[in-house]
This record gives structure tokens, sequence and C-alpha cells, in this order.
């Protein structure tokens, strides 16, 4: 007779993977389970007992299919598109890593980043958006001014205007053969419109694009000590730095009008550059006041028998902005070569960040800016109505 066979377990060799056993459930637990299973959130033996009997069970079958279907609704495929934040992230990776041969100067990255959004924006908008109407806004010294133009036309303003800090860098000028009157701002812009035997279109892009890149290129290679560089507006000069700041903030200002125009998502630009933007409108305050003083637009300075002399200190506002680019800044009142002074401070307005940008840009005007103040009112008037003076086409 053979010998009585060795238990496997007393063996010593690994038990056979019987794997696990199925899961036996009733109709109804099976029913009861059928959302669970469309949302993926049954585990695997609910979802291999669940998938067994959808086989056998044509009511159960039919109620999976349409709950699977209200879960594609719920959510819905998401986009393809990159994030856009993923190229600022790379860069500063690979810059971290090793820095550049030839860095942009810190006063022209503001525009190169202005640039690059607003660039990013143009290569999401279809052919069609490109003919959006879009009203550009401005404050002309004493009331609220517009003009009607497109998508392509905001472009074709940008190149235009952008043009004067080509032209003092050398650059070839986009209105180059075209009669441009003065050299203002305004007067380019209705030039190069007035031009074109048709409206603008995209390939209006292609130039601008090109331009920008050449204006950031060349002054990396210029170095810092050209920011001094005069850069005539017309009725104006600002040195090359504050040029490009100027430009960066228009740049910001005409994207955001081109998104509100397409209905897209755009943000304020960045803490560090909004501060360096918001510190140029606080230098060129003071000047503005004046000019209105000189046009009869603003109150003569009271309390004072003649100018402050260049460099004495008198009285000053404290323009306190909060938020974003934040910061405070003692606007002398009473002359532009006067210093802010904190012991003859008369007033103190405190703003938004970004809404001093767009008081500052012509769209709010100095009535419905949302400012705390504080002190001389006639003061406090003068300064905001300034603010929205520095605004043009």
């Amino acid at each position: 007779m053979p010998p009585p066979r060795v238990s496997v377990e007393d063996s010593g060799r690994p038990l056979p993977d019987l794997g696990p056993l199925p899961l036996v459930l009733e109709h109804r637990v099976l029913k009861s389970l059928l959302g669970a299973w469309a949302l993926a959130a049954c585990s695997p033996e609910e979802t291999a007992a669940v998938e067994e009997h959808l086989g056998d069970c044509g009511p159960c079958a039919e109620e999976a299919l349409r709950l699977r279907d209200a879960v594609g609704l719920l959510h819905p495929a998401e986009s393809l598109d990159l994030d856009p934040a993923l190229r600022t992230r790379v860069l500063e990776v690979c810059l971290d890593r090793r820095p550049p041969r030839i860095p942009v100067p810190e006063w022209a990255a503001a525009y190169d980043a202005e640039t690059a959004r607003l660039d990013a924006l143009l290569q999401d908008i279809g052919d069609a958006e490109w003919h959006a109407p879009v009203r550009l806004r401005w404050f002309d010294g004493q009331r609220p001014a517009s003009r009607r133009t497109t998508v392509a036309g905001v472009i074709a303003h940008l190149l235009t205007v952008d043009g004067l800090v080509a032209v003092a860098l050398g650059l070839d000028d986009p209105l180059a053969g075209t009669p441009a009157g003065p050299g203002t701002p305004t007067a380019r812009t209705e030039a190069y419109w007035q031009a074109a035997h048709f409206p603008p279109t995209r390939s209006v892009r292609g130039p601008w694009r090109e331009q920008s890149h050449s204006l950031v290129r060349t002054v990396s290679f210029a170095g810092g000590g050209s920011g001094k560089l005069p850069v005539p507006y017309g009725g104006f000069e600002l040195s090359l730095r504050d040029s490009m700041l100027d430009r960066a903030f228009e740049c910001w200002v005409h994207a955001d009008d081109i998104a509100d125009a397409v209905d897209y998502p755009y943000d304020p630009p960045a803490p560090r550059h909004l501060h360096t933007m918001i510190d140029l409108a606080a230098r060129v305050l003071p000047v503005s006041l004046a000019e209105r003083r000189r046009a009869g637009l603003a109150a003569p300075p009271r309390r004072t028998r003649h100018l402050v002399p260049a460099g004495a200190p008198g009285r000053s506002l404290r323009l306190e902005i909060e938020g974003l680019g934040g910061g405070e800044w003692l606007i002398p009142l009473d002359s532009p070569a006067a210093t802010g002074s904190a012991a003859h401070e008369v007033a103190h307005v405190a703003l938004d960040g970004v809404e001093f940008c767009r008081l500052a840009a012509g769209h709010v005007s100095p009535e419905e800016a949302a400012a705390g103040q504080d002190g001389d009112r006639e003061a406090i008037r003068d300064v905001l109505l300034a603010a929205a003076s520095l605004s043009r086409m």
C-alpha cells in the first residue's frame, strides 16, 4: 500500500496562489454599487463583481451606461494647452543654473515680460477676433476721451509708439516714408492708420513682435549705461530707462483692453514690475501737476509766495499704494524741483496698486477712483487729476 501523502503545508514548499475569491453579492447590493462603479470609486473586488453582473442583468447594464454618460458630462475633457506659467518656470530654472551671457537690464525686464504676455494672448485668438472692436480710453486733462479701433488697430498703435524708442536706438522706424507730423504718439498712430489702404489685420503682429524683440536685444547689448539715452515723445522726452517702463505700462494696459474685447483672462503684471511702473508715475506726477497749473487747470501753490527752491523740502502729499506693487511716495506739491518731505505733509491718499494704474491710464476718472483721503482736499483733487492726465491714447 502506498504511504500516506504529506500535506503541502508540511512540505515547506510555497502554497499555490489561488487569488482573491470573487465576491458574491445580492442583486440589490450590486445595483447600489452602480453609481460608485461609474465614478471609478469601487474596490477591485467590487468592480469585478459589478462588471460580471452587468453581463447577465440587462436593466443594470442600461443603468450603468446612463450613469457613465452622466459622469462624462460632469467631468469634461481637460484642455491639452500647456500651462501658461510653464515657460516662465522653465526659464527661471534655466537661468538659475546658468545666467545669460548678455542679461536684459533690470529696467527693461518689465517690457520684455509684458510684450511676451501680450504675444501669448495674440497667439491664442482666432482670425475673426483680430477685428473685434476695442475702445482706447484716456483722460485729456479735463474730461475722459476715447477712440474706437480693433484688436489689430491696437497692435498697430503699440508698433508705432514703440517706434519712438526704436528710432532713439538707431533701429528702423515703422513709419519710415509716412508723414507723421509732430512725433507725438497720437500723431504717429493716426498717420499709420491713415496710410494703410485697408484696416490693420493680424499681419501686424509680425512687425510688432520683431520690433519688440529688437528693442530688448539692443538695450541688452548696449548695457546698463544706455538707460540715460533721451527718447523724444514730441512734447516731452523720457530717458531710455523710463521710456522702457512707459512702454511696458502701455503694453499691459492695451493688452488688458484686448483681453476685455475677446473675453480672455488677463492678470496684472508681476508685483516687482508693477512697482517700477507705479514708481515712474509717482516721479512724473509733480511735472504733470505743474503743467496743469500753467494751463490754469490746477490751483496755484498755497501758503507760498514763491516757488520752492530746487532741492528744498516743500508741501507734500503722501501717496500710499496698497497691494501689488505697493509702497509710499512723497509727492511735492509746490514745485517739480522740490523734494517731498514728511515734515511738510499736508495730505494723504491711499490707493490699490492696480486701481492707481487704471487711474494713470485714464480708465478710471479721478472722481471714481476708490481712494482713502485725508488732509488738504484741494491738493488731493489736484494730484488725482494730475495722475489721470498722465494718460494718452
